[in-house]
């Protein structure tokens, strides 16, 4: 990306902030104030294969496709959890979206996501973005469960049997970040 003011002053302009610098060293690959310490390591994984349509002019991926990508998440961790159609009928009521760097073409890029609290009818999900392991972006979701009318409905007991492996744990994360157990 140039480093010239247009560049700089694009990015600003949609509330990024984002290094034109590339990403070499460990510390870069620290969580940022932004992107919570959680239990990441017992997140759910989705690779995303990227395609040349998800760049936008300045080549790099398009905002409103990270969106895109954490639907492919929030399907796969379904899947991968057993979650039965029926025990997820639901909508996404809020989608919070903090960008922290710049994905590009080529980089291999993951979703970690984590389930920070069930409720009656909703649930929050947590999720951040990774590019070659470098935390690009962070997530929070709430999905309400629905009924045939589309009006709010209890969530089922076996819902959040199926979730508890990737529900955030507080004991699982230490004060300073870092993983308990690391």
């Amino acid at each position: 990306m140039a480093a010239g003011w247009g560049a700089r002053h694009w990015l600003y302009t949609v509330g990024m902030t984002v290094s034109t610098d590339a990403v070499s060293t460990d510390a870069a690959r620290t969580a940022h104030p932004r992107i919570p310490a959680l239990n990441w390591r017992d997140a759910h994984r989705t690779t995303i294969q990227l395609r040349y349509g998800d760049l936008d002019a300045m080549g790099h991926v398009n905002n409103a496709r990270y969106a895109e990508f954490l639907e492919v998440a929030r399907m796969d961790l379904s899947r991968a959890l057993a979650v039965r159609d029926a025990d997820d009928r639901s909508v996404l009521a809020r989608l919070e979206l903090d960008y922290v760097r710049d994905i590009r073409l080529g980089q291999e890029v993951v979703i970690e996501t984590l389930i920070e609290r069930v409720g009656r009818t909703s649930w929050t999900g947590v999720a951040r973005i990774l590019a070659d392991g470098v935390p690009c972006a962070f997530a929070r979701s709430v999905q309400v469960r629905v009924d045939d009318q589309g009006q709010p409905a209890v969530i089922p007991p076996t819902f959040a049997e199926r979730i508890a492996p990737v529900l955030v744990r507080a004991d699982r994360v230490q004060a300073d970040g870092a993983q308990a157990g690391s």
